[in-house]
């Protein structure tokens, strides 16, 4: 190999990781029937003028399989709370307590699991579009070294083939945990 040209590949493996991180954070937010606070991470609530996360005006606790609590801290905030959770579009309906949000958590439909099934499939061909995406700026990275005159023919097919390994490793990774994750949610 030529020591003109040295892909960057620890850079694409770190982007092609980002988009599984991303997606493992869209898949925790899908409700699957059990209680999560994770779910809540997505909700945003217009408290003190600025979109804030749930978590950063209360506590968020999961007391039992089928109940979360959100113990919000400022009493003018509660009505916020309660209304982001209706509008968040999760399907909950937000029980008040005093300062306590509870949300119990209602049994999947055969129907909303499907649903929820096709959402995780959205989210993961997204992923693999990320990590397409991150392939082929390795490949235009080494189409232009070959134009350039650093690379060879024979450096440009092992550069091409590491990249293509990666690619290969990383939607594997994405086709798996979707498949976990729907398995997960139409589990009863």
């Amino acid at each position: 190999m030529s020591d003109d040209f040295m892909l960057d590949t620890d850079d694409l493996e770190r982007r092609m990781d980002g988009a599984m991180a991303n997606l493992r954070t869209e898949f925790a937010s899908l409700r699957t029937g059990r209680a999560s606070a994770s779910m809540l991470e997505p909700v945003m609530v217009d408290a003190y003028g600025s979109a804030t996360p749930i978590n950063q005006v209360g506590t968020v606790n999961v007391p039992e399989p089928r109940m979360v609590t959100i113990n919000v801290w400022d009493k003018g905030l509660v009505g916020k709370v309660e209304k982001a959770i209706r509008e968040s579009g999760l399907g909950i309906n937000p029980q008040l307590n005093g300062t306590i949000i509870m949300l119990p958590i209602p049994e999947l439909n055969e129907e909303r699991r499907r649903e929820l099934g096709k959402v995780a499939g959205q989210y993961a061909e997204s992923a693999r579009v990320s990590v397409r995406n991150v392939r082929r700026d390795g490949m235009d990275q080494i189409k232009k070294a070959k134009s350039d005159g650093a690379v060879s023919e024979d450096d440009q097919k092992f550069w091409e083939e590491t990249v293509q390994e990666l690619t290969n490793k990383h939607i594997a990774a994405i086709d798996a945990a979707l498949e976990a994750k729907q398995a997960e949610i139409m589990q009863v």
